[in-house]
């Protein structure tokens, strides 16, 4: 059942959580997640969450995921983003013909799949599928996945369009190329396919997933518009490292917001203290009731594309208010939040560093659902 998938999800986030705190900075140094956190990201069932067809069980649901993802977050945003971003690609499976999506799960639940849906290469016919070929960058938690998800241009009746591939492990390479400031423990290495053939059970073009057009039958979950749910699967870790800010942020100004003048005395001069930190909670309450909302809506089905819209907008402005939350509480926490080992530091990175997702930028999220709720007859 959902609901119990959905509680169990949370749960099993909660034992990983700790797992993942202890081994958060020699995420960072090897720039890939520690194999005993990567084990148990698929021991909870976060890249099975949205599986199709897998015997026993439900596909969950987007609260569910939204929930244990956040809660991975707190410790360790880099085991989040790639417990979220596996889960995402994993219904994007659902998409495929139905051959193909019995030869990625043959394995079962623990199988891995994860993306890079830049079109970035280029699918040439033969007989019996595409000859792929090119490199596609940033694609999270690569090195544990047994399956990649490829876009690459085609043509196609006489026109350009885009196919989605899907590639087993052993057909490609992965070059390490992951050198950046945040998210650091992601492994978001570079794919690199020469001369692949996959078979047509194997493919479907973009434009399917992007419109969340599954097979009769299927859940949900799978018959969402990618827009409507890729920015909360993107949010959710940022979500999380904020929480986990503000934690350690606690932790290090206790003594502060203790003192005369800056504890939350209730008196008529409150301190600066105290204003941070209740701004800081206010700002994560609003954001976690939009990206709830964003998810019980892909939850309940029947996406109408002022709702897609809407979902990306909210999941944009989310990251937007969450960036700025812990930009205000780094430039608060003194000298020692900045310290090279601390905590605090990390998740301002890990939330700065995700918020620049191409998913999550406010300008084109903005004018998308402007453009739609204000045409005639909106």
């Amino acid at each position: 059942m959902p609901h119990a998938h959905q509680s169990s999800l949370a749960s099993a986030a909660r034992d990983v959580a700790p797992l993942a705190a202890a081994h958060a900075a020699t995420a960072e140094e090897r720039r890939r997640l520690h194999p005993a956190v990567a084990e148990a990201l698929i021991a909870a069932g976060f890249p099975h969450h949205f599986a199709p067809d897998l015997p026993g069980r439900s596909p969950g649901t987007f609260t569910g995921l939204l929930e244990a993802v956040a809660v991975l977050g707190e410790e360790c945003a880099s085991a989040a983003w790639v417990a979220s971003v596996t889960a995402s690609a994993g219904r994007m499976t659902a998409h495929l013909p139905a051959e193909g999506r019995a030869a990625v799960w043959e394995k079962g639940a623990g199988t891995v799949v994860v993306a890079g849906l830049m079109p970035a290469g280029t699918a040439q016919r033969v007989p019996g599928g595409w000859r792929v070929r090119g490199e596609w960058a940033y694609v999270s938690g690569v090195d544990f996945a047994d399956w990649t998800l490829v876009a690459a241009r085609t043509e196609e009746a006489g026109r350009t369009a885009v196919r989605v591939l899907a590639v087993p492990r052993a057909d490609h390479a992965v070059v390490d190329s992951w050198f950046v400031i945040g998210m650091r423990g992601t492994g978001s290495h570079t794919v690199v396919l020469d001369d692949v053939v996959v078979p047509d059970e194997r493919s479907v073009p973009l434009e399917v997933v992007l419109r969340g057009e599954a097979s009769e039958g299927s859940a949900p979950c799978h018959r969402v518009p990618l827009k409507a749910g890729n920015g909360l699967t993107l949010a959710a870790p940022l979500l999380g490292a904020a929480r986990g800010a503000l934690r350690r942020w606690r932790e290090l100004t206790g003594a502060k917001l203790a003192a005369p003048g800056g504890a939350i005395s209730g008196g008529p001069d409150p301190g600066p203290y105290e204003q941070v930190l209740a701004r800081a909670e206010g700002e994560l309450d609003a954001v976690e009731l939009l990206l709830g909302r964003a998810a019980r809506v892909v939850d309940r089905g029947g996406v109408t594309a002022v709702e897609t819209a809407r979902n990306a907008r909210d999941c944009a402005l989310a990251a937007e208010r969450l960036a700025a939350v812990v930009d205000g509480l780094l430039r608060t926490a003194g000298t020692r939040g900045q310290a090279e080992a601390e905590a605090l530091q990390r998740h301002w990175r890990d939330v700065n560093c995700g918020a620049g997702h191409s998913g999550l930028q406010w300008a084109p999220a903005a004018s998308a659902y402007a453009r739609l709720v204000g045409a005639p007859g909106r």
